[in-house]
């Protein structure tokens, strides 16, 4: 069957629509260019949502889920933790290619983003940064390599999806 992939777009201003989610339109864009069936952007707020939106996608069997935003320093930046609550093992490789092509790009605060990848049963879950910029240089990195590492991740028409 063909693969899922879903975008989380994660930013309490734009859940709450102060401003327009411009990042999680890219991740669909590229999951579609791929041949994914892409849903979303979900938008949700920075907080514990985060993690019941991520343990539904892999419930409901999404082969990848990519979420932007909420990567950074500041207290509300929280996505790395609820996401290492939802993995059972990290991909560490593709956080650390995501941070250093940024770095490559003369972003020296690249390496602030606390991004995380990682597998919960078939589902890979990788986080970007919340900026276009980030977004952009993440999905460079992930496009070569998705197809290979879902079909690696067992996500080859294997497994049951909710219809």
């Amino acid at each position: 069957g063909l693969m899922r992939g879903l975008a989380v777009s994660i930013s309490t201003r734009a859940a709450h629509c102060v401003y327009e989610d411009r990042t999680g339109p890219m991740i669909v864009e590229m999951l579609t260019k791929l041949g994914f069936d892409a849903d979303g952007p979900t938008v949700i707020p920075d907080g514990p949502e985060i993690e019941s939106v991520l343990l539904s996608g892999v419930h409901d069997g999404y082969d990848v889920i990519i979420t932007t935003g909420g990567t950074g320093l500041s207290p509300n930046d929280v996505t790395p933790e609820h996401t290492r609550a939802v993995i059972t093992r990290e991909i560490p490789g593709i956080a650390e290619a995501i941070r250093s092509v940024g770095r490559a790009a003369g972003i020296d605060t690249a390496a602030l983003s606390r991004g995380v990848a990682g597998m919960a049963g078939h589902t890979i879950i990788i986080n970007l940064p919340g900026s276009p910029g980030g977004v952009k240089d993440g999905l460079s990195v992930i496009e070569p390599l998705l197809i290979h590492a879902v079909e690696q991740a067992g996500g080859g028409g294997d497994h049951p999806r909710s219809s």
